[in-house]
């Protein structure tokens, strides 16, 4: 994918070139390191980073994935980066200069609006350059957010997870857009392979999801929030349920974590006594073994009804071979192949989703395979991990001085 870039003129001179034992660093900041595309994103760069014999450094308030970020070589610097008070951001920027300073930081990198404010101005105090990840979509509906969300295009490059992010940003701040690169997100295939799952972690996740024997598992993972579609995929099920157009038994799994949103849970269990789906559908906690949790799925759903950017469970089923039916806006257009490794369905219509299941569940078990197939040939050669991270360390070093010697 084409790059343009117009970055801006850093001094030389705080490269310090005498000490050549010191790696080049980059600091990313993010605001916390649980589970989402930004965090895991976050990781795999500082992974990469000190792989090429480089700095990594991590500045968030911490989460669940910051014990792999420390295995991997990272450092992680402890700070409240997810707020969005003025006076915490213009402290950060602060704290962040000083570490820039102390650390000898080359570049830094922001994967989210609030602490990109501060990365953006602790950049421009110490001279260094500045680059942004678009993870998301940011809509305004007035100036002033607007405004707020611009940070995210005024890096000296700006990277989009998709080609639909690069339009959505080309369509809100057309000048930035010989900044703008498409770097996809990475799907670590060595971790989502295949032929590493064993049976026993695909039968312990089948029996914890109340499996019987003979039934074909269709399952939505991701976090439990409104915007994912789990209610309009418990409709759809029911819909398909009442019509009598079961092939044969399932087993409706919706898999996340609620990250506190308890009233959507009660939402959800009452959902599935409206449409009589005890013993049909199952609510499952947040999943750490995902690749034996595609593995344990006969077909995979992504039913958000607001665009995703990139979105992670299409092309990470897709790369364990599985068979996918998401819906058809966002960056998914991008990873679903329709009707070579999936479908696409009207988003946020549990009638449009009820009929693509039905032409999935009939189909031969053979045919889904081959879907399955095309699907992981279509990741591998198009968003693999080490693409993405090659890619990435391109841009770092097209922006530091001297860093393509590193």
């Amino acid at each position: 994918m084409a790059l343009l870039i117009a970055p801006q003129q850093h001094d030389d001179k705080r490269v310090d070139t005498a000490k050549e034992d010191v790696a080049v660093r980059v600091l990313q900041i993010v605001p916390d390191l649980d589970s989402g595309g930004a965090e895991r994103t976050t990781v795999d760069i500082a992974k990469a980073l000190t792989e090429a014999g480089w700095g990594a450094l991590v500045a968030t308030r911490g989460g669940r994935l910051a014990h792999e970020l420390r295995e991997n070589g990272g450092e992680l610097i402890r700070m409240d980066a997810a707020s969005k008070n003025a006076r915490t951001i213009f402290a950060n920027a602060g704290r962040l200069a000083r570490l820039i300073r102390e650390r000898n930081i080359s570049l830094i990198h922001a994967r989210s609006r609030a602490p990109a404010w501060s990365a953006l101005m602790a950049s421009r105090r110490a001279n260094i350059p500045f680059v942004t990840t678009y993870h998301g979509i940011y809509n305004a509906k007035g100036p002033l957010k607007r405004w707020y969300n611009s940070v995210m295009a005024r890096g000296d490059v700006v990277i989009a997870n998709s080609q639909w992010t690069a339009d959505h940003i080309f369509a809100n701040y057309s000048s930035r857009k010989k900044r703008v690169m498409v770097i996809p997100r990475g799907i670590d295939l060595a971790y989502f392979d295949p032929e590493k799952v064993t049976p026993e972690r695909v039968v312990r996740l089948r029996s914890e999801w109340h499996v019987r024997p003979g039934e074909r598992v269709i399952l939505l993972p991701g976090r439990l929030s409104r915007w994912k579609g789990q209610l309009q995929f418990l409709e759809a099920i029911g819909l398909l349920l009442r019509a009598g157009r079961f092939p044969d038994r399932i087993r409706a799994v919706v898999a996340g974590d609620a990250q506190g949103r308890d009233r959507y849970v009660e939402e959800l269990k009452l959902m599935i006594a409206r449409e009589d789906l005890h013993g049909v559908a199952e609510i499952s906690s947040h999943v750490e073994d995902m690749a034996a949790a595609y593995c344990a799925a006969d077909i995979v759903v992504s039913a958000s009804t607001e665009p995703e950017a990139f979105g992670r469970v299409p092309p990470e089923a897709a790369a364990m071979g599985r068979v996918v039916i998401a819906t058809d806006h966002g960056g998914t257009r991008e990873t679903v192949l329709p009707g070579q490794s999936g479908l696409l369905v009207k988003p946020g219509s549990a009638s449009a989703l009820a009929d693509g299941l039905y032409d999935l569940l009939a189909r031969r078990p053979e045919e889904l395979s081959r879907m399955g197939a095309n699907g992981r040939v279509h990741i591998a050669r198009n968003f693999s991990l080490e693409r993405m991270c090659a890619e990435t360390l391109a841009v770092y070093r097209s922006l530091i001085p001297g860093a393509a010697k590193a």
